[in-house]
């Protein structure tokens, strides 16, 4: 008996989706971050140096440090659904499913905190550093279609979620410093939990329902860029954005009926996360 071919879902055709990436304004607000920051330490790093000595001598960014941060997060999920031939729906109904009910996109913002800690060393106005941190973060990208329907005209839903748990990240660090001053950039790895849930439901006759789930940590990378002030020889101030993308969650599962019938359900979610916070350091 051979084995049954998934169908797989095509893009989504409802306008009810929500927009795949998350906080526009967030990105733009990134961007502008990333380069006026360190146009802004390039040009200041100039004026002091052109003005020759200064009688007070600069700030030291060299040391170790712990910190408490706080801010928003944006996550972003794109989902797909593949439903594969079998005895509750038919080949034509399962692809009807996947193409037109199983695939879309939600974004979900919420509030981000937790600590951090690093190391700075300094040559000139050169800065490197290892920062690592890990801060709850509690979004649930939530994607729901209700307004499916079977080819014999009875309705289906289709609900996805992909909720995470925390943020962390490992990251170098590479600046410019002028004096109190500090634009830099960052990149490096990102961890993150997720945990996807999809569910199924018609009014076929007999009815049938049903869904796929699955917890999965994962690994991917960061990217971002930052200012940091300091007001006294121990402590500093900072703003910072970071982008975050992690693999795709994958979970497998079943439609059932209570005539016996049956379809495999498969369902998946990517995720991407920016996050704008500011944090407060104590340098050692």
């Amino acid at each position: 008996m051979s084995t049954p071919t998934a169908i797989r879902s095509g893009p989504p055709l409802h306008g009810n989706c929500a927009t795949r990436r998350p906080a526009t304004l967030m990105s733009a607000t990134a961007a502008a971050l990333a380069s006026s920051l360190l146009f802004a330490a390039m040009n200041a790093r100039a004026a002091e140096m052109a003005a020759g000595a200064s009688t007070t001598p600069a700030y030291g960014w060299g040391g170790c440090y712990v910190g408490l941060n706080a801010g928003a997060g944006a996550g972003g999920s794109s989902f797909n659904t593949t439903v594969g031939p079998g005895t509750h729906l038919g080949a034509a109904d399962a692809q009807l499913v996947a193409t037109t009910g199983g695939d879309g996109s939600a974004n979900a913002t919420s509030a981000i905190g937790g600590g951090q800690a690093g190391c700075n060393w300094q040559s000139g106005a050169l800065v490197f550093g290892l920062e690592a941190d890990i801060d709850l973060f509690t979004d649930n990208p939530r994607f729901f279609n209700g307004s499916g329907a079977l080819s014999s005209g009875n309705p289906f839903s289709i609900t996805q979620s992909l909720k995470t748990d925390y943020l962390a990240t490992v990251r170098p660090r590479i600046g410019i410093a002028a004096d109190r001053d500090l634009a830099y950039v960052t990149g490096g790895v990102a961890f993150s939990n997720a945990s996807y849930t999809q569910t199924y439901l018609d009014t076929n006759t007999p009815a049938g329902s049903g869904g796929a789930s699955a917890s999965k940590s994962l690994v991917g990378w960061t990217a971002g860029a930052g200012w940091e002030h300091a007001w006294s020889e121990h402590w500093t101030f900072k703003v910072e954005y970071l982008f975050a993308k992690f693999p795709t969650t994958v979970a497998a599962g079943s439609i059932v009926d209570s005539a016996g019938g049956s379809n495999p359900l498969q369902g998946s979610a990517d995720l991407t996360v920016q996050t704008l916070r500011a944090g407060l350091n104590f340098k050692f």
